[in-house]
């Protein structure tokens, strides 16, 4: 069997090629828009990629089935309960996919799922046209997980259809290392997070964890994500680990599980609903070229004519040393993705100002969440504003002890005192006077602070209050500044 995990780190997501190596067949699960390396992977691997799967429809970037279906003619794959805007195999619960090599005259396909045992499920079959035939070789079962998504699935993977202990299970966004799927984010189509945490419940007891103990799981994301709380920076475990460690695992009952997983959930990014509904929908294929170079005349006429968002990827310091009056920050070196999901809004024009040779980086990494209108960049930006000083601004930070003997801050006449971490983060503990807007709902909740009173911004590293001190200097507010160091100075970015 051939299985390999690829790991982003920038967005905290993974994906899976599997494949019979007697066969030559392939699945490719969850993956991402730039396919070249699981093509090249598969290639070299001697592998056909005949089918891209989706564990359920994702919020967090933009998939890459239309773009593999595209260069390999493999189909793509959703849960049964999904709704797409383009043609999919549906997946049933229990429905068996054998990838190997079958007689003549008997092409391998999709077989009815198991009569008993853990992974029995709803009536099942084929679904897709194809020919049923004989099991063999590398299997992967399907088992309907909803909870996170409706249409959430899991995919369980034995190297041979009647292993006793399978490899190990894809787990998706039902159940991370240390952590389970967040049920809150369907809420808005109609269901709301108490309805999607008791499917989730009913979901890990009934399929997940009556599999063996030695099963492998194998998540769709690691720690850092927004669709989860407490995911842990390992990105694989076991059945057994997780039933033992997880909190979410622990025995309870339903009720209380669903008050568990409901409570202090970080803000979603508000790229979060622009990415499912392209996922669900269909979107254009990604475009790799890299930005054009512009002039400085062009970046402020983009800005004042189309609106364009001047997103600045420089390093934090170069940035609060001295940028472009109105621009956003988001350096490349954070979660950048999705902090500029959190701060552009979806379908925004954007320019951006990054250092030589990042420029196509950045444009890839904002390709992933689908932000695909990148009108262009400007070339060496800190040479550009050190001759156009008029144009230029300087960040204003100091470290938290200036802060402290300051406090407390004056409610009607001292600055806006806002914390910009997670629910979670502010709950435990939080400077005096402090409110919590994260920085991933702080978009949506300008009107709530007024732009002619000075606000100062903190969150635990200095890197989200920067992007958020930038923001508000974007949308016109005059005395913005922010904690350095963060609220538990030093720590890690």
């Amino acid at each position: 069997m051939h299985f390999a995990q690829y790991y982003l780190d920038c967005l905290s997501q993974a994906s899976y090629l599997i494949g019979d190596q007697d066969s030559g067949r392939a699945v490719l699960v969850d993956p991402r828009r730039d396919i070249d390396e699981y093509l090249a992977d598969a290639e070299a691997a001697g592998l056909r990629i005949e089918l891209v799967i989706e564990t359920h429809i994702h919020a967090d970037f933009l998939s890459g089935h239309l773009e593999t279906a595209r260069a390999t003619g493999a189909e793509v794959a959703f849960g049964a309960a999904a709704e797409t805007g383009f043609p999919i195999r549906r997946l049933r619960d229990g429905e068996r996919i054998c990838l190997g090599a079958t007689g003549p005259g008997e092409p391998s396909g999709t077989t009815p799922g198991p009569t008993s045992g853990p992974e029995t499920g709803a009536a099942s079959g084929a679904g897709s046209g194809m020919e049923s035939g004989p099991e063999s070789g590398v299997t992967l079962t399907v088992l309907a997980t909803p909870g996170h998504t409706l249409e959430s699935i899991c995919l369980v993977i034995r190297e041979n259809p009647d292993d006793d202990v399978p490899f190990g299970v894809l787990t998706g966004d039902t159940l991370f290392v240390g952590d389970v799927g967040r049920p809150d984010l369907l809420s808005a189509a109609g269901h709301t997070p108490q309805d999607m945490a008791a499917r989730l419940y009913r979901s890990l007891h009934s399929k997940l964890l009556p599999l063996p103990d030695a099963t492998r799981i194998f998540p769709a994301h690691g720690a850092g994500s927004a669709c989860g709380r407490s995911i842990s920076t390992e990105t694989s475990s076991t059945i057994g680990d997780q039933r033992r460690l997880n909190y979410a695992l622990q025995p309870m009952t339903q009720d209380a599980f669903v008050r568990l997983v409901t409570a202090e959930q970080p803000a979603a990014p508000g790229y979060f609903a622009h990415d499912a509904a392209l996922n669900r929908d269909g979107h254009p294929l990604r475009d790799a070229a890299p930005p054009a170079p512009l002039t400085l005349d062009e970046v402020l006429t983009a800005r004042d004519q189309q609106g364009a968002a001047l997103l600045d990827c420089r390093p934090a310091a170069d940035y609060a040393r001295a940028h472009l009056a109105g621009s956003l920050h988001v350096g490349l070196a954070t979660r950048f993705a999705e902090y500029a999901g959190s701060v552009v809004a979806p379908g925004t024009p954007i320019v951006l100002l990054a250092d030589p040779g990042a420029e196509q980086e950045a444009r890839l990494r904002l390709a992933r969440i689908g932000y695909d209108r990148v009108l262009g960049h400007l070339p060496d930006p800190a040479r550009v504003l050190a001759g156009a000083p008029e144009l230029t601004r300087r960040s204003n930070r100091f470290p938290l002890s200036d802060l402290l003997e300051r406090l407390p801050l004056d409610p009607v006449d001292g600055p806006q005192l806002i914390d910009v971490r997670n629910p979670a983060e502010y709950a435990a503990g939080a400077l005096p006077g402090a409110r919590n807007i994260p920085l991933a709902a702080l978009l949506d909740r300008l009107d709530e602070l007024d732009p002619a009173r000075p606000v100062v911004l903190y969150c635990r590293s200095g890197n989200r209050s920067m992007i958020a001190a930038a923001l508000l200097e974007a949308h016109g507010f005059v005395d913005v500044s922010d904690v350095s160091g963060g609220y538990q100075e030093p720590a890690a970015a």
